[in-house]
């Protein structure tokens, strides 16, 4: 089963992994999903590549405009850069919220998780990560482990780039499942 009828929201900022943003966005439109890219403002934002600025992608809505409403699932790429800049944003954190409380999927690879766990969404949950961070997605109360795919009612993370394959294979099968009924936060 194709994924014409899903749409998927790529929360990313200057310096997201270009990886990790291409290729399960490619992967998803692929699968016929509909993608936009969703960030702090309009314009583009450019990729970091292995050890350099890479890749820019245009931007199609801020996130104070989009609204999970508008989507079937979230897609968090990694980086550095892109999750340390997002976290400090209420409305970033507030759109990845949205899609907890609704029990619609959500996808984090790398550093990602930061803001998942500034969202205050991985408590009780079982995640990866990239190593670096793994103390703290412990202390926001997630159970991490060392894999690279975990699928906990609807949230995938994966590890890093080398995860890439699993991860999106998770990906496509978690937007074509849809809504996680016991994912839902105020449930």
């Amino acid at each position: 089963m194709k994924l014409e009828n899903k749409k998927v929201a790529i929360l990313a900022t200057d310096g997201f992994e270009k990886s990790e943003l291409f290729e399960p966005m490619n992967a998803l439109k692929n699968e016929g999903a509909h993608i936009d890219i969703v960030s702090l403002e309009n314009g583009q934002i450019k990729s970091w590549d292995k050890d350099n600025w890479g890749e820019e992608i245009s931007v199609d809505k801020t996130v104070d405009t989009a609204s999970e409403t508008q989507y079937n699932a979230l897609l968090l790429p990694g980086g550095v850069i892109n999750p340390d800049k997002l976290r400090t944003n209420d409305n970033a954190l507030g759109f990845i919220r949205s899609f907890f409380d609704s029990g619609k999927p959500v996808a984090a690879i790398c550093h990602a998780p930061w803001l998942l766990a500034s969202a205050n969404v991985v408590e009780n949950r079982k995640i990866t990560s990239y190593h670096s961070i793994k103390d703290d997605m412990v202390n926001a109360g997630a159970n991490w482990v060392d894999q690279e795919v975990v699928v906990d009612q609807g949230l995938v993370t994966s590890r890093n780039p080398d995860d890439l394959p699993a991860f999106i294979s998770k990906v496509i099968e978690e937007v074509r499942e849809g809504k996680h009924e016991d994912q839902v936060l105020n449930a």
